[in-house]
């Protein structure tokens, strides 16, 4: 079954062809991807402006679909079913993709199926090397999202804990501006973090002892208040780094911390970290440290597939096509979805 994914959520256009009969001879599945990001676009204005990234997936849908089946080396009516995000997620960037691809889909008289965005980044480590085994604890970071799931199956999902507040990829973005950085902050941050000392400035874990639901509000307050209380935080490049570099330490530990605590409360040994912050390397580090202790082990998506992306999404489409189901005509987006409300997959 060759799947077409659309991904639409924010301001990454992203789409890719899974084709299973492939995924037997090379374990990933992907005949190509390809991938447009808005970050020019949206840079101006420190973060992402609803309006012009629902447009931009408008003007780029079209060319870059061509892009792919071009580099498939296939054509459209090879195609056998399409899976678009229908949520969680900007809700015009979302009707954008979910319009598409619902309509292409009747075009071509194949099944349609909408993805939940979050369940796209759970299931993407499976498409690499190494791929974890069911049941595992995943821990969702992106810039929208920051939970805790246990994962028993594909739809059999267990909210462990979320964000009460800001997400942690927010937080990140909130930060590099904070210390003048630019869009996107995530990246942009831990590369000043480089050159820094993470244990420069002490700064707080909200929430660390306090059951699996995480807090970073207060930690982008604490940042502002060190920067404006710092003299030098403004020209002083390694004053910066420092600050960048222990805000960063902050956040990782609270996220490995809290990481062990939920494997040790379902009892499993296997974490799957995915969405953007999982692509941080110091995340990476620590997580791998701190689970050899209790002999756990991590598995991450590969880093193209860390951002939104379309190959999450045709492979979680994949899964649920196979087990027959599909959606009808009607089209319906959901910017706010729990990611436990999905139904379950039989194996």
């Amino acid at each position: 079954m060759k799947v077409l994914g659309l991904e639409t959520s924010c301001d990454e256009t992203g789409l890719a062809i899974f084709d299973s009969e492939r995924m037997a001879d090379d374990s990933h599945g992907l005949l190509g991807q390809v991938l447009y990001s808005q970050i020019e676009l949206h840079a101006t204005y420190g973060g992402v402006v609803p309006e012009l990234a629902s447009r931009d997936h408008i003007r780029k849908l079209v060319p870059l679909i061509n892009e792919l089946l071009e580099q498939c080396h296939i054509s459209k009516q090879q195609i056998d079913a399409i899976a678009y995000t229908k949520g969680p997620g900007l809700i015009g960037a979302l009707m954008t993709g979910a319009l598409f691809g619902r309509t292409l889909a009747y075009a071509l008289d194949v099944p349609a199926i909408g993805i939940h965005h979050m369940e796209g980044h759970l299931l993407s480590p499976l498409i690499g090397d190494n791929p974890p085994k069911f049941p595992f604890v995943s821990l969702l970071v992106s810039g929208g999202h920051t939970l805790l799931v246990a994962a028993r199956g594909v739809g059999q999902y267990e909210i462990l804990g979320e964000s009460i507040d800001d997400a942690a990829g927010e937080c990140f973005d909130k930060a590099a501006k904070m210390l003048n950085l630019p869009y996107p902050g995530g990246p942009n941050v831990a590369k000043l973090a480089l050159d820094g000392n993470p244990n420069a400035y002490d700064l707080p874990r909200p929430m660390l002892h306090k059951g699996l639901d995480f807090s970073f509000s207060g930690m982008k307050t604490a940042v502002h208040n060190l920067i404006k209380d710092t003299k030098g935080s403004d020209d002083d490049p390694k004053i910066r780094a420092d600050i960048a570099a222990s805000f960063q330490h902050a956040v990782v530990d609270t996220l490995v911390k809290k990481c062990v605590k939920a494997l040790k409360q379902v009892q499993m040994n296997q974490l799957v970290i995915a969405g953007g912050v999982s692509a941080n390397i110091h995340l990476r580090s620590m997580l791998e440290q701190e689970l050899a202790k209790i002999n756990a082990t991590v598995h991450y998506a590969p880093l193209e597939l860390c951002t939104d992306n379309g190959a999450m999404i045709a492979f979680a489409g994949y899964q649920r096509l196979q087990a027959g189901q599909c959606d009808d005509l009607a089209v319906s987006c959901v910017p706010r979805w729990h990611i436990d409300e999905l139904p379950a997959v039989k194996e």
